[in-house]
């Protein structure tokens, strides 16, 4: 799977999810803004950075990268969000459909990368309480 269609599915994830919970999605034009999604929630705009979690077999975790990627034809441009980018980070394990919910000044004070881990008594419940959070 190329890196776009990641970012595509990890959006359309939070996308269903926002629709499902009543909140409205507005989707920006074009692809140089740096956030990918604005969700009304409960009257409320809120910018969001969505981002796909890939599985590190190595480190046996899930990896994201938390800089903002620019490519063109020749080159691919990485730097560091600003705390005005956005208001929240979503990053999304597509393999267990699961949701992380971070401020983004929590999802930008890493390095370059978050590693999530997930194991077999983490529950979904945590999950749906930080998407819920959003809503609040």
């Amino acid at each position: 799977m190329f890196t776009k269609q990641r970012g595509d599915i990890a959006e359309q994830a939070v996308v269903l999810q926002s629709l499902r919970r009543g909140w409205g999605v507005l989707r920006p034009v074009g692809d140089w803004l740096p956030y990918d999604l604005v969700l009304d929630v409960k009257g409320r705009l809120v910018k969001v950075q969505v981002k796909f979690a890939w599985f590190d077999e190595v480190k046996g975790n899930y990896v994201v990268d938390n800089r903002r990627t620019k490519t063109n034809r020749r080159e691919m441009v990485r730097s560091n969000y600003s705390l005005a980018d956005f208001d929240f980070a979503i990053a999304y394990i597509n393999e267990l459909d699961v949701f992380y919910v971070m401020p983004c000044a929590a999802f930008t004070g890493f390095g370059s990368e978050i590693h999530l881990v997930e194991s077999a008594s983490v529950s979904e419940n945590r999950v749906l309480r930080s998407f819920v959070k959003l809503g609040t």
